[in-house]
């Protein structure tokens, strides 16, 4: 956990939580909340929205224009936009993957959830979301919500992290612990 205050005392913490609180106060929780759900996806899925954000290369101007833009395209509410808008304006949207993934974590937190971040070889389904979600809130005793990504490499099984813990079952760790253990011995 003390990722998650370093996070919530730096930079990303202090505007993400601003962006809740504005969020709650103007009763748009829900659609900012899916609105930072679908730029995280954005960032996470595009180079090109990955280099707009981190790079310095961009001016404030190309920034803003390129994020109205896509914006505008997404449907993205006004206040999600006008909070980006302050981020190029100060110069911080390198940040913004980071006040994403803040912005998730008070959001669950207020709701009495913890989020986790699962990564599998392969795509899963409803039955074996659930099942998941199910085990892991027996494990923490909470309400989760999983952000799931799919990464090839892992060859099979999972990699779960939930705050400061990680659950790691994939093959690729299994063959790689295998693979030293050998050379232990050998």
């Amino acid at each position: 956990m003390a990722g998650k205050d370093a996070m919530m005392a730096g930079v990303a913490g202090r505007y993400a939580s601003a962006l809740l609180d504005t969020a709650n106060e103007e009763g748009q929780l829900d659609a900012v909340e899916r609105d930072i759900e679908a730029i995280g996806q954005m960032i996470d899925e595009s180079e090109d929205m990955r280099r707009l954000v981190r790079s310095p290369v961009f001016s404030a101007d190309d920034q803003a224009s390129a994020l109205d833009a896509v914006f505008k395209q997404a449907g993205a509410q006004k206040l999600t936009t006008n909070f980006f808008k302050l981020l190029v304006r100060n110069r911080r949207l390198f940040a913004a993957p980071d006040i994403i993934k803040a912005f998730k974590a008070l959001a669950a937190d207020a709701r009495g959830e913890v989020r986790a971040e699962v990564a599998s070889a392969v795509a899963l389904n409803d039955a074996q979301l659930n099942e998941l979600r199910d085990t892991l809130k027996a494990s923490v005793g909470k309400d989760v919500k999983l952000d799931t990504k799919v990464d090839p490499s892992l060859l099979g099984g999972l990699i779960v992290r939930i705050g400061s813990r990680m659950i790691d079952s994939s093959l690729k760790t299994k063959i790689e612990t295998l693979k030293s253990r050998m050379k232990e011995v050998g």
